[in-house]
């Protein structure tokens, strides 16, 4: 058999992160511009080779929590073909940082998902493929939304409400956002849980920032499918200050949304988990250059510049 290989691409969430949990809406779109990809080939026995994630082992050997191995055996259950059978060696790159809110671990699975069932000969439709991440997004998160699989899996922008049928997002406008990175690691399992502990000690408060966090990204879905995505910029200001009031935020955080702001940036927050990785600038031609100077001057580790369009991003 021949070597087969397929990609994934990261994600942002535009709106609606961790209020999306509690069954409010939320805005997430592709990242073309960073990608992890899988190669299967055929080998003597099972093995995962992703170097770059600190990964090399065989696949008996793996813990069933494991989830690029864990992901490889529910393929192959979703299949029903025997782990004995089309033995291969998997090997994984990944541009994506991980734990920075790019959807590392949800790219990582789905590209293996891709390339697995390709290589068997049965290439498995898109809510297949998110239905199998979604099962490693368990194991990496504890209790996930579904969205970091859903439009990674789709590989294009989503309206979506955790246990509903994903909606396409459409973009009525291309608008420009410079995603700026902060460099520090920040598993979303752990910021999931904390802010699982707050909602529980006191549920009220929590529920009604949840809540205006969903009215923020219904309004935000308005104006991407039909306005003027310059409006975007102060429901991305109300939305990182509900999330920094939720206790998600963090001084490197910070730095980098005042700073894009102060630069010219018509709005900024952070997308993801929050307390570390990555945050957005919503930018325009004339002030792209200016507030990438300013994230980089502010410590940003690195400044990725996508378009969000129709279907999915581009350079």
């Amino acid at each position: 058999m021949n070597a087969t290989r397929a990609s994934a691409p990261g994600k942002i969430i535009l709106f609606g992160e961790h209020a999306v949990v509690y069954g409010q809406p939320a805005l997430a779109v592709p990242v073309t511009q960073v990608q992890a990809t899988a190669t299967i080939e055929p080998s003597d026995e099972w093995t995962i080779d992703a170097r770059d994630l600190g990964r090399l082992y065989r696949l008996e050997e793996a813990p069933t929590n494991t989830p690029l191995a864990a992901v490889i055996r529910l393929t192959l259950t979703h299949l029903n073909i025997s782990l004995t059978r089309h033995v291969s060696r998997v090997t994984v790159f990944s541009t994506i940082p991980i734990a920075s809110g790019l959807g590392s671990g949800a790219a990582v699975s789905a590209a293996i998902v891709r390339a697995l069932s390709e290589y068997l000969g049965h290439p498995l439709a898109d809510a297949d493929v998110s239905a199998l991440v979604f099962e490693t997004e368990k194991l990496l998160h504890g209790t996930p939304s579904g969205i970091d699989n859903t439009v990674i899996a789709y590989q294009r922008p989503v309206y979506f409400i955790k246990g509903q049928p994903p909606l396409p997002l459409q973009v009525a406008q291309p608008f420009r956002l410079l995603i700026g990175d902060t460099g520090i690691s920040s598993p979303t399992k752990i910021t999931v849980g904390d802010v699982r502990a707050a909602h529980e000690k006191e549920p009220e408060r929590y529920q009604q920032l949840f809540n205006q966090i969903g009215a923020i990204a219904n309004k935000a879905r308005t104006i991407i499918e039909s306005g003027d995505p310059r409006e975007l910029g102060p429901l991305m200001s109300q939305n990182h200050d509900l999330l920094r009031e939720i206790g998600v935020s963090s001084p490197e955080l910070e730095v980098l949304v005042s700073r894009a702001r102060a630069a010219g940036a018509l709005g900024a927050k952070l997308s993801g988990g929050g307390r570390g990785g990555n945050m957005i600038a919503l930018v325009t031609p004339e002030t792209e250059f200016a507030v990438r100077t300013a994230l980089e001057k502010a410590g940003a580790k690195r400044v990725i510049e996508t378009t969000i369009s129709e279907g999915a991003n581009d350079e």
